[in-house]
């Protein structure tokens, strides 16, 4: 939920202006309202403070001035090249280069070759080495040898650069080039224990330097600059404490209820459930002030939706302790840093989808003889027959179920919410909408359930159909012709009809999902049985377990990123388009230390 705001008009006298700002930075509960981004970015003041925080931000990130990361980058990649010569020369084996240059004095020149070992010939010149198919060998030429006048050998081998050194020799300079890394690591080492503290206190001024002159210039000076005015927003729970301090403080102000036209900040006020999963409503948008917070739905749903396209209570149990090792800061993913909670969360919830589904670790445990026939009572394989509902099967029509309920749960918030901001006679379509799609799927269930009569199913039908259609095609812009209302409802009823029925079908994926990752997890079950075969031993029993593990991690793997993207689409694209969500708010960032 979001936290009720008042907002505050300050009007300070110019020599109180900045000991009160100090008061409230001290405080730390107004969210001072700052001007639009054009308006204030462009001050040079203001830009150089910036870029001093963008240097500090970069220097801490990399750890160390670029001159000392520029020599250790030197260092490591000449240990790389002399690596790769070393490569290179090992093919002519442990030779002395001083040797041959020595033999070039005296006249005799030797030149290096390769060609495929099947087109060597002996007479070419003296073999030194052959490897991945190819043959090294050197001729030995001088003023009266005419071998090169040889124009097979020309043709068929390719002549290489004599090397500078051994490979033994490119090997002990590497081994003198990681004396000299050490010593670059050191030295950067050194300047972080003596630096780092230093660093991150300076971001912390700069960060409040910038703060302070964001406010400074979002301030509006009246009455030739002896006036200064501003405005702010603070939590109706951080109210006394400002109250308190303005009264000490003796300026004038005035505390309203923001409008629809204030840039009010936004604050979440959720359990501790619902706050794991706020930074997926971040990820699209935080809520405007006026509007509802996705979050409360969203979570729970994203729950639901991810442990259906896991789908296995293995793997389920598997992301839970993988979370609870980040929660706990005994296992280190940085990309994961501070999402154990919700790891943690989405893995109990994919258990125990799992094991409703009946599959763990690609084995299905409804129709394994060894699991218990009680525990098996609650899986949805006992829905139906047999697991189907008439020709489907049961998790296909699950799905288009939830998305159904989900659907439904979107349009009932957008009416809701509309009808608050706007009130009920603007969202008479909305209502109308809701009316027929809810009005018509709850008379069919009662009219299943409890066989009602069909003439009493009719005319409920008819009764529901009309209230709708004056709401969609009659009232739904008062004020307005009521012929180009009419126009409106049809083209309305057209994109309805159209995106209802692709925003329900999309839900058929959570199905896929669930299932495409249980037949795969069996197929690697599978693939193991058969190299265990009928007669193990160590060799199959190592097989077997190197293919099951290695499979059934490439196979979380990929559930799990099947299980969070689409998911999230559900949720952007189909939940919060029915919702009516834009997602356009600006969080609550109180000015402080």
């Amino acid at each position: 939920m979001i936290t009720q705001m008042k907002k505050y008009t300050f009007l300070v006298f110019h020599r109180d202006y900045e000991p009160f700002l100090t008061q409230l930075r001290d405080l730390g509960v107004v969210h001072i309202t700052q001007k639009a981004a054009g308006l204030i970015e462009d001050d040079e003041q203001l830009q150089a403070a910036l870029q001093h925080e963008d240097d500090l931000r970069r220097l801490l990130k990399q750890g160390a001035p670029d001159q000392l990361l520029a020599e250790r980058a030197n260092i490591e990649q000449s240990i790389a090249d002399a690596k790769q010569a070393a490569s290179q020369a090992a093919v002519w084996g442990d030779f002395d280069a001083e040797r041959i240059n020595a033999l070039s004095k005296a006249g005799y020149t030797l030149r290096f070759f390769a060609c495929s070992a099947s087109a060597f010939q002996e007479e070419w010149g003296v073999k030194v080495s052959e490897k991945e198919g190819k043959t090294y060998f050197v001729v030995v030429e001088n003023a009266t040898s005419k071998d090169l006048d040889n124009s097979d050998l020309l043709e068929k081998a390719t002549e290489l650069p004599q090397p500078e050194k051994s490979a033994a020799q490119y090997m002990q300079e590497v081994e003198n080039l990681k004396g000299l890394l050490a010593a670059a690591n050191a030295r950067i080492e050194a300047w972080q224990i003596a630096n780092i503290e230093d660093i991150k206190a300076q971001l912390k001024e700069a960060r409040q330097n910038i703060d302070w002159q964001r406010v400074t210039l979002s301030t509006d000076k009246l009455a030739e600059g002896s006036l200064c005015l501003f405005e702010g927003f603070c939590p109706i729970d951080k109210e006394p404490e400002l109250n308190a301090m303005l009264a000490a403080a003796e300026v004038y102000y005035e505390e309203t209820d923001p409008v629809a036209e204030d840039a009010t900040p936004i604050k979440l006020h959720n359990n501790w459930f619902v706050r794991l999963f706020e930074p997926l409503t971040g990820m699209y948008g935080w809520p405007d002030y006026n509007e509802f917070d996705p979050t409360p739905i969203l979570g729970p749903c994203f729950l639901l939706f991810f442990a259906l396209c896991i789908g296995d209570c293995g793997y389920g149990f598997m992301l839970t302790l993988i979370g609870y090792l980040i929660f706990k800061g005994k296992l280190k993913i940085e990309m994961f840093d501070g999402l154990g909670g919700i790891i943690m969360a989405l893995g109990v919830g994919s258990t125990v989808v799992g094991y409703l589904m009946g599959t763990f670790f690609g084995v299905d445990i409804y129709r394994a003889e060894w699991f218990p026939e009680s525990a098996k009572a609650l899986m949805f394989n006992n829905l139906g027959v047999n697991g189907k509902i008439g020709e489907y099967d049961v998790m296909m029509v699950l799905a288009l179920v939830i998305g159904v309920v989900h659907i439904i749960l979107a349009m009932t918030i957008k009416a809701i919410s509309y009808t608050k901001r706007d009130g009920f006679k603007n969202t008479v379509s909305t209502w109308g909408w809701l009316l027929l799609i809810v009005g018509g799927i709850c008379t069919a269930i009662l009219a299943m359930t409890f066989s009602l009569p069909t003439e009493t199913v009719k005319w409920t039908l008819i009764g529901i159909g009309a209230v709708s259609a004056l709401g969609i095609f009659v009232f739904n812009t008062p004020g307005r012709n009521p012929l180009i209302n009419v126009g409106a409802g049809l083209w309305d009823t057209y994109q309805m009809s159209t995106g209802l029925l692709g925003d329900v079908l999309s839900y058929i994926r959570l199905y896929a999902l669930g299932l495409a990752g249980g037949m795969l997890g069996a197929a690697f079950n599978q693939l193991g049985a058969q190299v265990l075969g009928e007669n193990p031993n160590v060799g199959t029993w190592i097989g077997f377990i190197l293919i099951v593990t290695f499979g059934h991690i490439l196979n979380l793997l990929m559930a799990c990123l099947g299980a969070f993207v689409h998911p999230l689409r559900l949720s952007f694209v189909e939940y919060f388009k029915n919702a009516g969500y834009e997602g356009t708010g600006k969080l609550y960032q109180p000015f402080k230390k």
